[in-house]
């Protein structure tokens, strides 16, 4: 194989690539990226820790076709190193890949491609299209919630499944830990009718998010009960899916909750902020005291001492007390655009909604705690 490519344009695809690969592996190939000069005038990049994979194609000047794998962050760390703008030439023969660029000259060990491993996608009957921007959306207004749990393993992605709504057919995006919930709804998109309902593991949600800062248009989806596809252009991400099920969460999801809160989302999460400065690390909590119009928020730390903050607000129900994490209450406030947040409240027991107004496409749950 032996192939010229520039440096920015290696570097950028060997940084998607790369961050797939695990720093520690037992399998001494899965440590590596796969290179593959094509006669077309590509250079394939692919890398893989058997449950989540990566392809992109990157323009190259080959001289000849072939393929070799070799470490993936070793290549990346000298692609970084390299000068801006130098010609990078990248040849392999008998088990090793020089590297030229410049006046730098490296020579690196491969393995074979034949031992490289490749996720067998098998068939992916259910195949859509969606916006990048509705993609990022979904996984922004979700991913905080997903679970890092290894033991509720079912819990540790976001859930993907259609409904037959009484108004419009919607795809349901949703992850939760436990301790709150994030959902989002959107339109069901054309040709995702009679999806199975899936969870796509938490590690490539974080890749895909990547990669979708450089996506312009739309993403085609692809999978099946087992397996995930993302089409990305240049990239094609695939990914194992959860094997498990996930809970029903409607059930969590209070209808009756009916002391409504309404209060500026900016000056409400700087308020939690401020106060939360003191909270001990274990419990983070943060109390809200409610009264007619006013918010009062407050953390008493045995360590540090108390803070208290008021903030407006429009409630007109029967005063009360209430606790929740500050950091998971955060986490929600800065998912919220809009000019107002409903906090839709019922006791100082009960789950939380938290929204921007009905017709959002985003929806929170959060579990209060005891203060």
């Amino acid at each position: 194989m032996k192939a010229t490519i520039e440096r920015a344009t290696l570097l950028k695809g060997l940084s998607h690539v790369q961050s797939v690969v695990e720093r520690r592996n037992t399998i001494p190939i899965l440590s590596n990226v796969l290179l593959e000069a094509t006669a077309e005038g590509q250079l394939r990049l692919m890398a893989t820790d058997l449950d989540l994979q990566i392809n992109e194609s990157v323009v190259a000047a080959v001289d000849q076709p072939g393929s070799t794998t070799v470490s993936a962050h070793t290549l990346f760390d000298i692609a970084r190193k390299l000068p801006d703008g130098s010609q990078v030439q990248l040849a392999a023969s008998e088990g090793r890949m020089s590297i030229v660029a410049g006046r730098a000259r490296f020579s690196l060990g491969t393995l074979p491609r034949d031992d490289f491993p490749v996720i067998a996608e098998g068939e992916l009957p259910t195949q859509f299209e969606i916006p990048a921007e509705t993609l990022k959306q979904i996984i922004d207004k979700t991913r905080f919630a997903i679970s890092t749990e290894e033991t509720r393993y079912y819990l540790n992605g976001i859930f993907l499944h259609v409904q037959d709504d009484a108004a419009e057919p919607t795809l349901k995006a949703a992850a939760t830990d436990g301790h709150r919930l994030a959902r989002v709804t959107l339109p069901r998109p054309e040709g995702a009718a009679g999806m199975p309902d899936v969870i796509v593991p938490r590690k490539c949600v974080a890749e895909l998010r990547k990669l979708l800062d450089e996506v312009d248009g739309s993403v085609g989806v692809s999978l099946s009960g087992t397996k995930i596809r993302f089409d990305l252009g240049q990239a094609v991400l695939t990914s194992k899916l959860i094997d498990g099920t996930f809970p029903d969460y409607s059930r969590v999801i209070p209808t009756a909750n009916d002391k409504i809160l309404k209060l500026d989302p900016r000056s409400f999460e700087e308020g939690v902020d401020r106060v939360s400065t003191i909270a001990t690390e274990k419990t983070r909590a943060v109390k809200m005291a409610l009264d007619r119009d006013k918010i009062t928020l407050s953390v008493t730390s045995p360590e540090n001492g108390t803070a208290a903050e008021e903030v407006p607000g429009e409630y007109v129900s029967l005063p009360f007390e209430i606790g929740f994490n500050s950091r998971y209450l955060l986490d929600i406030l800065g998912q919220i655009d809009g000019d107002v947040v409903e906090v839709h409240l019922n006791d100082a027991a009960a789950p939380t909604l938290i929204r921007e107004n009905d017709k959002a496409p985003a929806l929170y749950v959060l579990m209060p705690m005891r203060v």
